[in-house]
Protein backbone atom coordinates (compact mmCIF):
# COMPACT_ATOMS: atom_id res chain seq x y z
CA UNK A 1 0.00 0.00 0.00
CA UNK A 2 1.25 3.27 -0.96
CA UNK A 3 2.56 5.32 2.17
CA UNK A 4 0.78 8.87 2.41
CA UNK A 5 3.14 11.76 3.31
CA UNK A 6 1.65 14.90 5.07
CA UNK A 7 0.81 17.80 3.05
CA UNK A 8 -1.27 19.99 5.84
CA UNK A 9 -0.01 23.19 7.89
CA UNK A 10 1.77 22.47 11.40
CA UNK A 11 -0.76 24.10 12.68
CA UNK A 12 -3.43 21.41 11.78
CA UNK A 13 -1.29 18.56 13.13
CA UNK A 14 -1.05 17.67 16.93
CA UNK A 15 1.97 18.58 19.13
CA UNK A 16 4.43 16.35 20.07
CA UNK A 17 6.77 17.77 21.98
CA UNK A 18 10.17 15.87 22.63
CA UNK A 19 11.82 15.04 25.57
CA UNK A 20 15.74 14.46 25.24
CA UNK A 21 14.39 10.78 24.37
CA UNK A 22 12.91 12.32 21.02
CA UNK A 23 10.00 11.11 22.30
CA UNK A 24 6.86 13.60 23.44
CA UNK A 25 6.84 14.67 26.71
CA UNK A 26 4.69 13.26 29.09
CA UNK A 27 3.00 15.28 31.87
CA UNK A 28 2.36 12.35 33.48
CA UNK A 29 3.90 11.77 37.45
CA UNK A 30 7.39 10.57 37.73
CA UNK A 31 6.60 7.08 39.09
CA UNK A 32 7.51 3.97 37.11
CA UNK A 33 4.22 4.46 34.72
CA UNK A 34 0.18 9.84 23.86
CA UNK A 35 -0.46 13.16 22.54
CA UNK A 36 -0.94 13.08 19.32
CA UNK A 37 1.12 9.97 23.19
CA UNK A 38 -0.58 9.48 28.36
CA UNK A 39 0.61 6.53 26.26
CA UNK A 40 0.92 10.05 26.54
CA UNK A 41 -1.26 8.32 25.97
CA UNK A 42 -3.16 5.88 26.02
CA UNK A 43 -3.48 6.79 29.14
CA UNK A 44 -3.49 5.85 32.62
CA UNK A 45 -1.44 7.03 35.31
CA UNK A 46 1.13 5.21 34.37
CA UNK A 47 4.40 7.12 31.91
CA UNK A 48 5.83 5.71 28.53
CA UNK A 49 8.88 5.55 30.15
CA UNK A 50 7.84 2.28 32.30
CA UNK A 51 5.82 0.38 29.89
CA UNK A 52 6.26 -3.19 29.93
CA UNK A 53 6.97 -5.73 27.02
CA UNK A 54 4.52 -7.55 25.73
CA UNK A 55 4.88 -11.11 27.00
CA UNK A 56 4.11 -14.50 25.18
CA UNK A 57 5.83 -16.97 23.69
CA UNK A 58 9.14 -15.69 21.76
CA UNK A 59 9.89 -18.48 19.94
CA UNK A 60 9.63 -18.70 16.19
CA UNK A 61 8.66 -21.78 13.87
CA UNK A 62 11.77 -23.66 13.03
CA UNK A 63 13.74 -22.33 16.15
CA UNK A 64 15.13 -25.38 18.36
CA UNK A 65 13.00 -26.41 20.57
CA UNK A 66 13.75 -25.87 24.14
CA UNK A 67 13.28 -28.60 26.42
CA UNK A 68 12.39 -27.58 30.42
CA UNK A 69 15.71 -27.53 31.90
CA UNK A 70 16.62 -24.75 29.49
CA UNK A 71 19.04 -26.76 26.99
CA UNK A 72 19.19 -27.21 23.60
CA UNK A 73 17.93 -30.94 22.78
CA UNK A 74 20.99 -31.38 20.24
CA UNK A 75 23.42 -30.67 22.95
CA UNK A 76 24.48 -26.75 22.37
CA UNK A 77 23.83 -24.33 24.50
CA UNK A 78 20.87 -22.09 23.70
CA UNK A 79 21.61 -18.27 22.61
CA UNK A 80 19.61 -16.05 23.88
CA UNK A 81 16.57 -15.63 22.77
CA UNK A 82 16.23 -12.20 21.79
CA UNK A 83 19.38 -12.81 19.86
CA UNK A 84 18.17 -15.95 18.17
CA UNK A 85 14.90 -13.99 16.64
CA UNK A 86 17.39 -11.10 15.59
CA UNK A 87 19.69 -13.81 13.52
CA UNK A 88 15.30 -14.98 12.31
CA UNK A 89 14.68 -11.54 11.25
CA UNK A 90 15.30 -10.38 7.70
CA UNK A 91 17.53 -7.79 6.93
CA UNK A 92 16.96 -4.15 6.45
CA UNK A 93 18.71 -0.99 5.74
CA UNK A 94 19.60 0.64 8.83
CA UNK A 95 20.85 4.34 8.65
CA UNK A 96 24.59 4.97 9.83
CA UNK A 97 25.06 6.15 13.27
CA UNK A 98 27.63 8.91 13.97
CA UNK A 99 30.65 7.19 16.11
CA UNK A 100 29.79 10.08 19.02
CA UNK A 101 26.65 8.54 19.62
CA UNK A 102 27.45 5.94 22.20
CA UNK A 103 23.68 5.67 23.77
CA UNK A 104 24.13 7.17 27.13
CA UNK A 105 22.96 9.93 25.89
CA UNK A 106 19.60 9.07 25.85
CA UNK A 107 17.44 9.32 28.68
CA UNK A 108 17.67 7.22 31.98
CA UNK A 109 14.12 6.31 32.21
CA UNK A 110 14.04 5.44 28.83
CA UNK A 111 17.25 3.50 28.90
CA UNK A 112 15.84 1.17 31.73
CA UNK A 113 13.44 0.53 29.54
CA UNK A 114 16.15 -1.56 27.06
CA UNK A 115 17.40 -3.86 29.72
CA UNK A 116 15.16 -6.36 28.94
CA UNK A 117 17.52 -6.47 26.01
CA UNK A 118 20.78 -8.35 25.52
CA UNK A 119 23.42 -5.49 26.15
CA UNK A 120 24.16 -5.67 22.60
CA UNK A 121 21.08 -4.93 21.17
CA UNK A 122 20.20 -2.69 23.81
CA UNK A 123 23.18 0.00 22.33
CA UNK A 124 22.35 -0.70 18.94
CA UNK A 125 18.61 0.24 20.04
CA UNK A 126 19.56 3.09 22.49
CA UNK A 127 22.04 4.58 19.74
CA UNK A 128 19.46 4.57 16.79
CA UNK A 129 16.69 6.49 19.28
CA UNK A 130 19.80 9.11 20.33
CA UNK A 131 19.70 9.61 16.76
CA UNK A 132 15.63 9.88 15.93
CA UNK A 133 15.99 12.49 18.86
CA UNK A 134 19.14 14.49 17.01
CA UNK A 135 17.30 14.46 13.54
CA UNK A 136 13.41 15.17 14.75
CA UNK A 137 13.44 18.62 13.70
CA UNK A 138 16.40 18.84 11.29
CA UNK A 139 16.27 15.91 9.47
CA UNK A 140 12.73 14.06 10.09
CA UNK A 141 13.35 11.40 7.16
CA UNK A 142 16.00 10.25 8.43
CA UNK A 143 14.55 10.62 12.24
CA UNK A 144 12.04 8.04 10.95
CA UNK A 145 14.50 5.89 9.28
CA UNK A 146 15.88 5.28 12.65
CA UNK A 147 12.73 4.77 14.02
CA UNK A 148 12.31 1.99 11.50
CA UNK A 149 15.71 0.36 12.57
CA UNK A 150 15.27 1.23 16.22
CA UNK A 151 11.86 -0.78 15.89
CA UNK A 152 13.24 -3.92 14.40
CA UNK A 153 15.40 -4.48 17.32
CA UNK A 154 13.22 -4.02 19.97
CA UNK A 155 9.59 -4.92 18.20
CA UNK A 156 8.29 -6.16 21.63
CA UNK A 157 8.84 -2.70 23.51
CA UNK A 158 6.14 -0.27 23.45
CA UNK A 159 8.52 2.96 24.41
CA UNK A 160 10.26 2.45 21.16
CA UNK A 161 7.12 1.60 18.76
CA UNK A 162 5.55 4.93 20.01
CA UNK A 163 9.00 6.75 19.53
CA UNK A 164 9.38 4.95 16.09
CA UNK A 165 5.30 5.96 15.69
CA UNK A 166 5.75 9.47 16.08
CA UNK A 167 8.96 9.77 14.38
CA UNK A 168 6.89 8.47 11.07
CA UNK A 169 4.37 10.79 11.50
CA UNK A 170 6.46 14.22 11.68
CA UNK A 171 8.19 12.52 8.62
CA UNK A 172 4.22 12.48 7.22
CA UNK A 173 4.43 8.33 6.64
CA UNK A 174 1.17 8.24 8.48
CA UNK A 175 0.57 4.74 7.07
CA UNK A 176 3.39 3.32 9.02
CA UNK A 177 3.13 5.61 12.18
CA UNK A 178 -0.78 4.60 12.51
CA UNK A 179 0.81 1.01 12.68
CA UNK A 180 3.46 1.56 15.14
CA UNK A 181 1.45 3.42 17.70
CA UNK A 182 -1.36 1.11 17.62
CA UNK A 183 1.24 -1.67 18.30
CA UNK A 184 2.54 0.25 20.83
CA UNK A 185 -0.60 1.15 22.34
CA UNK A 186 -2.00 -2.80 22.23
CA UNK A 187 1.55 -3.30 24.10
CA UNK A 188 1.15 -0.62 26.83
CA UNK A 189 -2.86 -0.08 26.61
CA UNK A 190 -1.48 3.64 26.88
CA UNK A 191 -3.98 6.09 24.84
CA UNK A 192 -1.87 8.78 24.48
CA UNK A 193 -1.16 8.68 21.24
CA UNK A 194 -4.47 8.78 20.46
CA UNK A 195 -4.46 11.99 18.78
CA UNK A 196 -1.89 11.78 16.71
CA UNK A 197 -3.91 8.04 15.66
CA UNK A 198 -6.67 10.32 14.60
CA UNK A 199 -4.54 12.72 12.78
CA UNK A 200 -2.65 9.72 10.92
CA UNK A 201 -6.03 9.03 9.66
CA UNK A 202 -7.15 12.08 8.50
CA UNK A 203 -3.70 12.14 6.46
CA UNK A 204 -4.45 8.52 4.95
CA UNK A 205 -8.16 10.13 3.91
CA UNK A 206 -10.19 8.63 6.39
CA UNK A 207 -11.45 11.93 8.25
CA UNK A 208 -14.76 9.56 9.50
CA UNK A 209 -12.13 7.15 11.12
CA UNK A 210 -10.25 9.85 12.75
CA UNK A 211 -14.13 11.02 13.76
CA UNK A 212 -14.65 7.66 15.36
CA UNK A 213 -11.51 7.44 17.65
CA UNK A 214 -12.04 11.05 18.72
CA UNK A 215 -15.85 9.66 19.63
CA UNK A 216 -14.05 6.36 21.74
CA UNK A 217 -14.34 5.78 25.33
CA UNK A 218 -10.36 6.16 25.50
CA UNK A 219 -11.14 9.38 25.15
CA UNK A 220 -12.12 10.19 28.39
CA UNK A 221 -8.85 8.92 29.65
CA UNK A 222 -7.09 11.59 28.09
CA UNK A 223 -4.58 14.32 30.11
CA UNK A 224 -6.57 18.02 29.35
CA UNK A 225 -3.50 18.58 26.49
CA UNK A 226 -4.37 15.71 24.90
CA UNK A 227 -7.93 15.73 24.76
CA UNK A 228 -7.67 19.35 23.11
CA UNK A 229 -5.44 18.25 20.69
CA UNK A 230 -8.22 15.24 19.72
CA UNK A 231 -10.65 18.55 20.02
CA UNK A 232 -8.34 20.16 17.01
CA UNK A 233 -8.05 16.93 15.19
CA UNK A 234 -11.83 16.41 15.33
CA UNK A 235 -12.41 20.00 14.11
CA UNK A 236 -9.66 19.31 11.17
CA UNK A 237 -11.79 16.05 9.95
CA UNK A 238 -14.78 17.95 9.92
CA UNK A 239 -13.47 20.61 7.46
CA UNK A 240 -12.06 17.46 5.41
CA UNK A 241 -15.76 16.43 5.09
CA UNK A 242 -16.92 19.92 4.53
CA UNK A 243 -18.59 20.86 7.20
CA UNK A 244 -17.25 24.51 8.07
CA UNK A 245 -19.59 24.66 10.99
CA UNK A 246 -19.81 22.08 12.81
CA UNK A 247 -15.78 22.30 13.03
CA UNK A 248 -16.40 25.52 14.29
CA UNK A 249 -18.99 24.13 17.28
CA UNK A 250 -15.93 21.14 17.87
CA UNK A 251 -13.82 23.83 18.82
CA UNK A 252 -16.27 25.86 21.30
CA UNK A 253 -15.34 25.38 24.48
CA UNK A 254 -14.63 26.32 27.62
CA UNK A 255 -10.60 25.83 27.58
CA UNK A 256 -11.24 29.19 25.07
CA UNK A 257 -10.23 31.27 27.92
CA UNK A 258 -7.59 29.41 29.13
CA UNK A 259 -4.18 31.86 29.28
CA UNK A 260 -1.55 29.62 30.70
CA UNK A 261 -0.96 26.55 29.45
CA UNK A 262 0.76 25.55 26.46
CA UNK A 263 -1.83 24.18 24.61
CA UNK A 264 -3.87 27.49 24.88
CA UNK A 265 -2.24 29.07 21.83
CA UNK A 266 -2.69 26.51 20.00
CA UNK A 267 -6.43 25.98 20.57
CA UNK A 268 -7.29 29.63 20.15
CA UNK A 269 -5.93 29.47 16.77
CA UNK A 270 -7.34 26.47 15.32
CA UNK A 271 -10.57 28.29 16.43
CA UNK A 272 -9.99 31.68 14.67
CA UNK A 273 -8.85 29.48 11.75
CA UNK A 274 -11.61 27.65 11.78
CA UNK A 275 -14.15 30.72 11.83
CA UNK A 276 -12.17 32.43 9.10
CA UNK A 277 -12.55 29.17 7.07
CA UNK A 278 -16.62 29.05 8.20
CA UNK A 279 -16.85 33.00 6.72
CA UNK A 280 -17.07 34.62 9.93
CA UNK A 281 -14.46 37.07 9.68
CA UNK A 282 -15.01 39.66 12.51
CA UNK A 283 -15.04 36.25 15.11
CA UNK A 284 -11.84 35.14 13.07
CA UNK A 285 -9.87 38.30 13.65
CA UNK A 286 -10.63 38.78 17.10
CA UNK A 287 -9.37 35.57 18.31
CA UNK A 288 -6.32 35.37 16.10
CA UNK A 289 -5.64 38.74 18.22
CA UNK A 290 -6.62 36.48 21.03
CA UNK A 291 -4.06 34.11 20.30
CA UNK A 292 -1.22 36.43 19.29
CA UNK A 293 -1.43 37.85 22.81
CA UNK A 294 -0.30 34.84 23.83
CA UNK A 295 2.22 33.61 21.10
CA UNK A 296 4.97 35.91 22.16
CA UNK A 297 7.52 33.57 20.58
CA UNK A 298 5.20 33.89 17.65
CA UNK A 299 4.88 29.69 17.00
CA UNK A 300 2.04 30.57 14.62
CA UNK A 301 1.16 33.04 11.99
CA UNK A 302 -1.41 34.49 13.80
CA UNK A 303 -0.11 38.09 13.54
CA UNK A 304 0.27 37.80 9.89
CA UNK A 305 -3.15 36.59 9.69
CA UNK A 306 -4.08 39.92 11.62
CA UNK A 307 -2.66 41.77 8.91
Amino acid sequence: MEERRNSRPPSDRPSTPRSSSGRPSSSRPSSSSRSDMKPTGPNSSRRREDLPARGGSSQRPGAPRQIRDGSDPRGARPAPMERDQSRLRPRIFEPDIPEEITGEELDKSLRAELLSLSAENAKVVARHLECLALYADSDPLLAHKHGIAAAHHAGRLAVVRESAGYAAYRAGYYEIALKELRAANRISGDVSMWPVMADCERGLGNPLKALALAGSPEVKRLAKAEEVEMRIVAAGARRDLGELDAAVVTLTCKELSNESDEWAIRLRYAYADALSAAGRSAEAFEWFEKCAALDVDETTDARDRIS
